[in-house]
């Protein structure tokens, strides 16, 4: 086998953004003036960049030159979750060591000494992920006693590159898997988690705070989980970028399980090149790659990121998904003709095997729920098991005041388990048909990617009836442990919808390389506006 090293990712894509500037770029990063110190705290400009718009390796430039410090970063994102955050709710709490992190950040610039593209680089992390320092609670009161005693292994790669670990940012509880008809972006911690660019619709979940939180600029970079959809659906529905890895590039030690078959931590930000280098760090070593599959220069991001010419001769299957609406259809119609017009083949595909994936996908999830929480549990203090945990969820009102259901810990908990001879063809075929569902449709049209809409536009959020949230892009790649990212698309209105790439197994480094190319080519970001409601027809 081949293989993709995750260092020299990171050295590619360094130079990106010195040949050309990030999406969205709006030349406001002029050098800052006297007046700077002045700003409000609100203001995304801090050492003569933009918050909105900077990059990672424009921020190391900086460090290294000595007009930007890590301290003055971090304070900067500090001071925006005080003024921003309200609005949102996104962010649970701040570390109380952030500042302390950055000053060593600054020290090791000034000595030549950096530890790479994190170092320095204010990250949140979604709170299901452990942190010795911090509570970590999955969004409910039973986890809300006493820290980990120790890191999740990410977090460790984290603070091994120097990266400034920020803060926690809120959940679906329990990553969504509690009840039949859940809220995304509620947990009893926390309460609900807004989309900051209107403020009465929903931000996707689970990795809901993660999420708004990047779109209101409240950290460069964040942490999300996903089981199937918990980063890319957040993602697209803030207008932000998200990568759910291939399972196993990034350890899930420490993190608070559904299911190992699963689940993955991935990076999110602001745009790929940041995705890309977070990637590189919480991976912290090679990437296997399939046989035959190309080099890193074959497929270089600074040709993909930097050249209009990074999509020509690209194959990508177009999965429409017309059930997500006339709008986001129109979107993905006007999506395709502008890949086209820089230089990408874009054929129209349909994915097989959707129905029976899920039929089996919810079952296979319950009774692997149970074994891994129940795994999970005896790390932490409170419930030691399932059985305990909907006892505690049902004598703590606070823990229903959104919505009340534990339907699916009740069925985790009477789920035949994992050692269950039908529990393991159902896992057994879930994954042959993911896989073929992808591997056969890009080999019988030749693709790099598909495309999908990763979310239709956010609906209003509302305890009593629940998410309104059947979007079945994002379950052949969940499923079959391939790599998928989202990217901003557009707008239906007000509100973003994301595209989704999915593509091989092992294959993080070339989709990024196409997501950066795409990113590039749609240039569809835009800043929130916080606006309090929007037209009822704009979306459902």
């Amino acid at each position: 086998m081949k293989k993709r090293s995750l260092a020299a990712l990171t050295a590619t894509l360094v130079v990106v953004p010195l040949v050309a500037a990030a999406p969205g770029q709006r030349a406001r990063a002029a050098e800052s003036g006297p007046g700077d110190a002045a700003r409000p705290a609100e203001s995304t400009l801090v050492g003569g960049v933009d918050l909105d718009t900077v990059t990672i390796p424009e921020l190391q430039a900086r460090m290294d030159r000595g007009s930007l410090s890590s301290l003055r970063l971090t304070l900067a994102y500090l001071r925006r979750i005080k003024a921003v955050d309200p609005r949102i709710n996104a962010v649970l709490r701040t570390s109380p060591t952030a500042l302390r992190q950055a000053a060593a950040s600054d020290l090791r610039h000034r000595l030549g000494k950096s530890r790479g593209p994190l170092d320095g680089i204010p990250v949140l992390l979604k709170d299901n992920v452990n942190t010795r320092d911090m509570p970590t609670t999955a969004g409910s009161l039973a986890l809300a006693g006493k820290a980990p005693d120790s890191d999740a292994d990410l977090v460790g790669k984290l603070r091994a590159a120097g990266a400034v670990i920020l803060g926690k940012t809120n959940l679906s509880e329990w990553a969504n898997f509690r009840a039949a008809k859940p809220t995304s972006g509620w947990s009893a911690v926390g309460g609900q988690t807004n989309n900051p660019y209107v403020l009465d619709r929903n931000p996707c979940g689970s990795s809901s705070g993660s999420a708004a939180a990047l779109a209101a600029s409240l950290a460069q970079v964040a942490i999300g989980t996903e089981t199937d959809g918990s980063i890319v659906c957040p993602a697209g529905m803030n207008g932000v970028v998200g990568l759910k890895p291939s399972l196993g590039v990034v350890s899930q030690s420490g993190v608070v399980p559904i299911s190992a078959e699963q689940d993955t931590a991935g990076p999110m930000a602001r745009n790929v090149i940041d995705a890309a280098l977070t990637l590189s760090v919480l991976g912290g070593r090679d990437i296997e790659r399939p046989d035959g599959a190309p080099s890193l220069t074959d497929a270089s991001l600074t040709d993909a990121a930097g050249r209009p010419g990074g999509l020509r001769g690209k194959r990508i299957g177009l999965w429409r998904l017309p059930s997500l609406g006339a709008e986001v259809d129109a979107l993905m119609t006007r999506t395709a003709e502008r890949l086209t017009d820089a230089g990408a083949e874009v054929v129209e595909v349909s994915m097989p095997y959707q129905e029976r994936l899920a039929e089996l996908e919810f079952p296979a999830l319950l009774s692997e729920f149970h074994r891994d929480i129940d795994a999970y549990l005896p790390t932490r203090e409170g419930p030691q098991d399932l059985a305990e945990l909907i006892e505690f969820n049902r004598t703590h009102p606070r823990e229903q005041t959104c919505f009340a259901g534990q339907e699916l810990f009740e069925q985790a908990l009477a789920a035949p388990p994992t050692t269950d001879p039908e529990y393991r063809a159902m896992r057994a075929e879930l994954t042959d048909l993911s896989r073929r569902s992808i591997d056969e449709v890009m080999a019988a049209h030749g693709l790099d990617a598909i495309a999908s809409p990763a979310n239709p536009p956010a609906w209003t959020t509302d305890c009593a009836r629940g998410d309104n949230d059947v979007i079945p892009s994002s379950t052949p790649a969940a499923v079959a442990g391939y790599p998928s990212l989202s990217v901003p698309a557009g707008f239906v209105g007000e509100l973003p919808v994301g595209l989704l790439l999915m593509a091989g197994d092992r294959q993080d480094a070339e989709l990024l390389s196409l997501g950066a190319a795409v990113e590039h080519r749609l240039d569809a970001w835009r800043a929130p506006r916080y606006l309090p409601s929007t037209p009822s027809g704009t979306s459902r």
